[in-house]
């Protein structure tokens, strides 16, 4: 079955790399067999669905080179089959960043992180960052920021990481506006030991980063975690799904005074504190907690094709500044889901600006 794309930058980068067939027993050879064509079966139907989607004319949405995914979202694939054929299928789909979480993921075989980089290499991508737990203060030997941040580092540098950052919440302190602040100070020390090894790091929201403070409910958490951390320490990844949630649920104070708030809106007031993004969609449920119930990037409503041209119009480093990496938390197939996002994301085009 052909994987040649339909869109023509992405074919010709891909003609450039050399793609490396990666055994795996018969076993993994009939499963990755299987999810590549339901993935192309798929695919097509990714295009053109829900808003601001559609091939058209015009300069490519996605700057070129900058397209990774996390791995959690490939956890299962990594689990049975291991890193490598998990990296040979990305490279087919034309992916060109990884983040990870974790360095194993329960990974059939050991591998070194030396093992690892190389590998990730070897299939033309780039280990971008890495998701690791910020605090668990009942466990000394915890792989924590707080409990063991030289280690994590180390780990980050050997894997050759310009970005390190957390998942977890800022909420070690409670969910207070001073309980944020001691966050903060948390954050600026891990920032200022990862920019001495010539790292970022970086925290990856969830919704409830954008709830209200419960000392003072006029003030909004994220609020505080952006005027308290230096941003010259401390970056953002905004997980897009995750931040319209919150539109959805926290767009109100506990009193039900409106307090509306556009994701994207953060992200221009301060573009360079932003070097990743979470490219994850949901179709629009206002039945639902979230507002949203999760899909593949391409299947839900929320408008990427919008989103990405005001963020990387706007950004003061060039297009190539930001990463955006695809993630579905469950996706019903991973190998589908990855193939359907980036099939999606290559294909979105800014009629504004010429070819």
């Amino acid at each position: 079955m052909s994987r040649t794309p339909k869109d023509p930058e992405l074919a010709r980068r891909l003609s450039r790399r050399n793609v490396l067939g990666v055994a795996a027993g018969a076993t993994a050879a009939t499963l990755l067999g299987a999810a590549s064509a339901q993935a192309a079966g798929n695919a097509g139907q990714a295009h053109g669905h829900g808003k601001g989607h559609g091939h058209g004319k015009g300069r490519a949405v996605l700057p070129p080179g900058r397209l990774g995914i996390q791995l959690y979202s490939l956890r299962d694939k990594v689990s049975t089959l291991g890193f490598a054929p998990v990296f040979a299928e990305l490279e087919k789909y034309g992916y060109d960043e990884i983040e990870f979480a974790g360095y194993t993921q329960g990974s059939a075989g050991a591998i070194t992180l030396a093992q690892l980089k190389k590998l990730a290499k070897d299939h033309g991508l780039n280990p971008i960052g890495s998701h690791v737990g910020y605090y668990d203060d009942n466990n000394p030997g915890a792989y924590t920021f707080a409990q063991n941040l030289t280690k994590v580092l180390d780990e980050a540098q050997a894997l050759g990481l310009k970005h390190i950052g957390t998942a977890s919440g800022p909420f070690r302190y409670g969910s207070t506006v001073d309980g944020w602040k001691r966050a903060a100070e948390d954050f600026n020390t891990y920032g200022a030991a990862a920019r001495e090894r010539g790292m970022k790091f970086y925290q990856h929201n969830h919704a409830e980063e954008f709830s209200f403070a419960t000392d003072k409910p006029g003030v909004r958490l994220y609020d505080v975690l952006l005027a308290e951390t230096d941003p010259d320490l401390v970056y953002l990844e905004m997980d897009i799904y995750w931040a319209f949630a919150a539109q959805f649920r926290f767009g109100k104070k506990a009193d039900g005074t409106p307090a509306p708030f556009n994701p994207v809106d953060y992200v221009l007031k301060q573009p360079d504190r932003y070097p990743l993004f979470h490219v994850k969609d949901g179709v629009r449920d206002d039945t639902a907690r979230d507002g949203y119930r999760m899909s593949d990037v391409g299947d839900g409503d929320i408008d990427y094709k919008t989103f990405l041209s005001r963020v990387t119009e706007r950004t003061h480093r060039g297009r190539t500044y930001h990463h955006w990496q695809t993630e579905h938390d469950n996706p019903a197939e991973s190998f589908a889901f990855a193939r359907k996002s980036s099939a999606h994301l290559h294909s979105l085009r800014d009629s504004r600006c010429g070819d």
